[in-house]
């Protein structure tokens, strides 16, 4: 089942480890800053919307571990979707997952700089982008080893800080930290009638629904991950266990900062975190969150670095890509893949200085929604072709209808509306360039003779 390109030398992982990494690869700055975003949005029922997105994308985690565990792929869900349904899926999957991951990626250096500018004022936004790219290459070419390590112990550091909110914030309502007129829990702002707990309505919490699923974004990254695993069978177990401490911690944090303030002052440009504890006698706490965000956005953009360099490999792997991107030097380091998946982050860190702030944010927003369109191909996978059950077949239409449901509500607010409007016309752009390819692989006959049918990946297996 392992490719030439190196992943059977990767050192393979425990359940546990897969869970760590899972949580690294997740928690960054989608949830840490997202989240005031949605909070604005939807007020004290952002806690629905961010249960809703755990739920959905758990049922879109346990579809593609499902596949993971029938047929282990380094390319994983851009496999599943091409042997389900031809190479044009695998193609215009693995693209879409590459080039949104790229959009994203100059978003994340960006912020990255402006965290750092907050104690290094002088120093430009693209030398800090600059130095966090050389890093997290850097990272990427000490392997696996080097890779599993680093992720291990800033998923630890993000746990650790979430916690210290939780805690820093029990403390608050107990009246330990004074700050508040009236002390306890009984001056927590709850809400009680149910417009209090949905000030904007279902206009509010759809919208929300988005930032939501940003915050639980990375099972791609898992699925990519996953072939790792000592025992394949364990793929579920990880993504249980990694989902429930997740949206524990998600649900509680959330909430405690919604008890401490009221929703309409929270402010979209700060963390909630910050801005829930701002009132409160708690020293240095700007600067113990901004050097959470800092470690939080290394560490995903680290995980997004290492996901587009393997699915670039699977790509080349396939002729979807030039085919020397698949050569490995050096121990099967990928360097070719490396290298040009380097040029394309510089060129994305100048896309993003150079233009105006309102129209990159459309493209990032759009790439983020792009993300969620490849989870329809994981679905649709699943269902062609493994042999479900009846629960199975409900958590699958549960699943693409949360997610669906998600998407749709970005057209309901002004600040994501735009984006959704861009990633319909990137999906367009890239439809187009998949029929133009489809008619060159007719002309010229560039299928492997070895490529399956769509539909024939496995006989169906009963589960």
């Amino acid at each position: 089942m392992m490719s030439n390109s190196g992943t059977q030398k990767e050192k393979k992982l425990e359940w546990w480890q897969l869970s760590l990494l899972g949580v690294a690869c997740t928690i960054g700055t989608g949830f840490l800053l997202g989240s005031s975003i949605a909070i604005t949005m939807a007020g004290p029922s952002v806690v629905i919307a961010f249960a809703l997105a755990a739920i959905g994308t758990y049922f879109v985690y346990e579809a593609l571990a499902k596949l993971s565990i029938a047929d282990p792929q380094k390319g994983s869900f851009r496999i599943y979707a091409k042997k389900a349904y031809g190479r044009w899926a695998g193609f215009s999957c693995g693209w879409v997952y590459w080039l949104s991951e790229l959009l994203i990626m100059g978003s994340q250096l960006t912020a990255l700089s402006i965290f750092s500018q907050f104690w290094f004022p002088n120093v430009p936004l693209w030398l800090f982008a600059c130095g966090y790219s050389l890093l997290g290459i850097i990272v990427i070419l000490t392997g696996a080893k080097g890779f599993d390590r680093i992720e291990n112990l800033l998923a630890v550091l993000k746990v650790a800080a979430i916690v210290m909110f939780i805690i820093l914030a029990a403390a608050a309502l107990m009246g330990f930290l004074g700050g508040r007129e009236q002390e306890g829990i009984q001056a927590a702002n709850l809400p009680r009638t149910f417009d209090a707990f949905m000030p904007n309505g279902w206009r509010g919490l759809l919208p929300a629904l988005i930032f939501g699923f940003y915050g639980f974004a990375g099972i791609e990254i898992i699925g990519l991950l996953a072939i790792r695993l000592k025992e394949m069978k364990d793929a579920m177990k990880s993504g249980r266990v990694m989902f429930v401490l997740l949206a524990i911690i998600y649900i509680v944090s959330l909430a405690l900062a919604l008890m401490l303030l009221p929703w309409n002052e929270f402010s979209t440009e700060e963390s909630p975190f910050v801005s829930a504890l701002n009132n409160y006698q708690v020293p240095f706490i700007a600067h113990i969150f901004n050097g959470v965000f800092i470690i939080a956005g290394f560490s995903t953009m680290v995980a997004s670095m290492f996901a587009m360099i393997r699915i670039l490999v699977s790509l080349a792997e396939g002729y979807d890509a030039p085919h020397f991107l698949a050569k490995t030097v050096m121990k099967a380091t990928a360097l070719p893949a490396i290298g040009v998946t380097t040029l394309a982050i510089i060129a994305s860190i100048v896309l993003s200085l150079l233009m105006p702030n309102r129209i990159y944010e459309y493209f990032t927003t759009a790439a983020g929604l792009m993300l969620l369109y490849n989870w329809f191909f994981i679905l649709g996978a699943y269902n062609r072709l493994l042999e479900l059950t009846t629960f199975d077949k409900v958590k699958r239409g549960l699943g693409f209808l949360i997610v669906l449901i998600a998407i749709a509500g970005t057209a309901f607010h002004q600040i994501s509306r735009p984006g959704f409007f861009v990633s319909l016309l990137f999906i367009a752009v890239i439809g187009i360039v998949t029929w133009l390819m489809m008619r060159v692989w007719k002309r010229n006959h560039t299928n492997k003779p070895d490529d399956p049918q769509p539909g024939s990946l496995f006989k169906k297996i009963k589960q």
